[in-house]
């Protein structure tokens, strides 16, 4: 899996309190078993501390399901009220033939903006 971040100034009023980010993940499925994403929890942190939880049905409307070997990208956002912070999380998954639930965890991944001088993490 990769993360990629995107600070998005045309949709950011720093004079507000109001930073946006797009963030592009990369899944691949380097198992043996075909698999689906059925939801996702994310964990998002400001730079003061404060922890937003959010939790859904798979990502950005879909369930991908994943072939061994095969990948599925997708692009999303976030906003933050300071200028920098870090995201992290866990896909909820299913082995499709024999149902078998399990989690894969999401590493943390820093949110700074060009108004925050000194990353914090």
């Amino acid at each position: 899996m990769t993360v990629r971040t995107y600070y998005l100034a045309d949709q950011s009023e720093p004079a507000r309190s109001h930073y946006a980010w797009a963030y592009r993940v990369s899944i691949a499925n380097e198992g043996r078993r075909t698999v689906q994403l059925l939801k996702r929890t994310w964990l998002i942190t400001d730079a003061q501390g404060r922890t937003q939880r959010v939790h859904g049905d798979g990502v950005v409307g879909e369930r991908p399901v994943l072939d061994p070997g095969e990948s599925f990208e997708y692009t999303s956002g976030t906003p933050l009220a300071t200028p920098s912070g870090f995201m992290r999380g866990t896909y909820h998954m299913v082995a499709v033939e024999s149902g078998e639930a399990f989690d894969v965890e999401i590493p943390g991944f820093s949110l700074d903006s060009p108004f925050q001088p000194n990353a914090v993490h």
